[in-house]
């Protein structure tokens, strides 16, 4: 166990909270991660206060500004990027997901892959944006739509899917031009964090 939190980074304690290019360090409640397997204690996590989430909040709202910004193809392979990363790490993140969350290894990978194959779809996507045009009941007047970024997205996982929902909404979000703050499950912040590390 030692081994493979070492090589995803976990530490014995470890922050919570990420802007996604910095740790910061919470103020909130400690959370103790335990395997459902054997009931062992895997590490700690510190949570953040209501203060700890607005600073977050402030730094995805500047982080819009910016994102939304950038051509969809290229957000595109950023998202291509970040399923690369997946991949190598596939399997150290199979074992902790099957560590931390209890399901068999199996399982681990198929979740894990399925955060890849996300990837994979949504950087298809990030070129088929496109809108519709229509013909118009008024003279002179064009009706078309196209995608426009909402803003952040705020995405909350359950214990029993601790990796994979965050990256079928999370990768549609950032090839759309939106943020993402991710709440993860108490029972799973250590797979929350080990993603976080992977793709940062």
């Amino acid at each position: 166990m030692k081994e493979l939190l070492k090589k995803l980074t976990i530490e014995d304690i470890n922050t919570g909270i990420s802007t996604g290019t910095q740790w910061i360090s919470g103020k909130g409640t400690v959370i103790d991660s335990y395997s459902p397997s054997d009931n062992k204690k895997i590490g700690s996590v510190i949570s953040g206060t209501s203060a700890d989430y607005q600073e977050v909040m402030k730094t995805a709202t500047e982080a819009f500004k910016i994102w939304r910004q950038v051509p969809a193809p290229e957000r595109g392979e950023v998202v291509r990027q970040i399923g690369l990363a997946l991949r190598e790490h596939k399997a150290d993140l199979a074992k902790l997901v099957t560590l931390e969350m209890g399901k068999i290894y199996q399982e681990g990978l198929g979740e894990v892959q399925e955060m890849i194959d996300i990837c994979d779809f949504a950087v298809g996507q990030s070129r088929l944006l496109n809108g519709i045009t229509m013909h118009s009941e008024r003279r002179n007047h064009r009706m078309y739509d196209q995608y426009h970024p909402l803003g952040i997205v705020g995405v909350i996982t359950s214990f029993n899917f601790p990796v994979a929902v965050w990256a079928w909404n999370s990768m549609l979000a950032a090839i759309a031009g939106d943020v993402v703050v991710w709440k993860p499950s108490s029972k799973t912040p250590l797979c929350a964090i080990a993603t976080q590390k992977i793709i940062c």
